[in-house]
């Protein structure tokens, strides 16, 4: 059996076919799990000692821990800030340090000789990993990334059809559709829907299933109900006015995420429309702000810390040639019932 040299630069990939066990088993056994039999520990440890091979902590000890850049545009949103929570609740348990970054803009998104020399910049300061929270990765930064074997993982992606990125995500359609068919139980028809942009692909994928379970219910789309704009409390409060002044207002909106359901509920206060007694609400995220709104938001809820977790793990599992069992990884979601939706008034 061929072995690498010590001078080469072995990986955990490499470990695992040279011991004849699976990425993750290896990955286990690296991490001192106790689901792995002893004999298999002893011979993935004795491998590891005979190719040379070091953890990508002890790769960069030298100069300083790992590092991870978190890419972002949007850190004043409370969807934001729960995602990071998990990735640096999850970096710091892996010792490796954080970085947040806005998103590379002007040359860098468009020039491949700029994208380069941003990423080998990242690359010569420690940085053995990317992770994009919900912006787009320019196609000069990712064929730099590749070029440079930097990983990129992404959290809720705005295109979900990239095959070379590894994405994590939840399941948007599904947690569209339930909000819904909550309201629909409770008897409502006229529902109105605001959601992001339209070149979100989250969004579009929550309002895909709007649609689905008004179609599924029989209930006749009515155009006149559906916005879509941004993620923020000012889409919400703007579109929720323009819907809840119309001569045959919705009695239930379904938002595209929480900011934009707290932007309804202030419209609909500012209006002297009661929430849940005239209209019904919904969010999306299951932000902690759900449970400080008045009423308590009803919210399909995403696992964000764990999204930011499960990225971590994933993003420095490639660094050490761990490929993740899938490329685009989704976690359920489940609606939280609280105060903000209720029957449908009588006519």
């Amino acid at each position: 059996m061929s072995r690498r040299g010590r001078s080469e630069r072995a990986t955990l990939a490499d470990v695992a076919r040279l011991a004849g066990v699976s990425p993750a088993t290896a990955s286990k056994v690296l991490n001192g799990r106790s689901d792995v039999g002893a004999s298999t520990r002893e011979h993935v440890l004795g491998v590891m000692a005979e190719i040379g091979y070091m953890p990508t902590a002890a790769r960069h000890e030298r100069t300083r821990d790992r590092t991870l850049v978190t890419v972002l545009d949007i850190v004043e949103s409370r969807y934001a800030g729960t995602v990071l929570q998990g990735i640096l609740l999850a970096a710091t348990s892996a010792q490796a340090e954080l970085l947040l970054r806005l998103p590379p803009d002007g040359p860098i998104s468009t020039s491949r000789t700029a994208a380069r020399a941003w990423m080998e910049e990242q690359k010569a300061s420690g940085v053995v990993g990317v992770i994009a929270l919900a912006v787009a990765v320019p196609d000069p930064v990712l064929l730099a990334a590749e070029a440079l074997e930097v990983p990129i993982v992404t959290i809720d992606p705005i295109d979900t059809t990239e095959s070379r990125l590894v994405s994590i995500g939840s399941t948007n359609w599904a947690g569209g559709r339930s909000a819904t068919e909550h309201v629909i139980k409770l008897g409502h028809r006229r529902i109105g829907w605001i959601g992001g942009p339209l070149g979100s692909a989250p969004s579009l994928e929550r309002f895909h299933g709007y649609q689905a379970a008004l179609d599924s219910a029989g209930v006749t789309p009515d155009r006149a109900l559906v916005r879509h704009e941004a993620f923020s409390v000012e889409a919400g409060l703007r579109h929720g006015h323009d819907l809840l002044v119309l001569d045959e207002r919705p009695t239930a909106i379904v938002a595209g995420n929480d900011e934009i359901a707290v932007g309804v509920l202030a419209a609909a206060k500012e209006l002297g429309i009661t929430v849940p007694g005239e209209l019904s609400v919904t969010g999306f995220d299951d932000t902690p702000q759900t449970q400080w709104t008045t009423p308590r938001l009803t919210s399909v809820r995403q696992p964000l810390v764990g999204m930011g977790r499960m990225a971590v793990e994933a993003v420095l599992g490639m660094a050490d040639g761990v490929q993740p069992a899938s490329r685009h990884l989704q976690l359920a979601t489940t609606l939280s019932v609280r105060d903000s939706t209720g029957p449908a008034p009588s006519s």
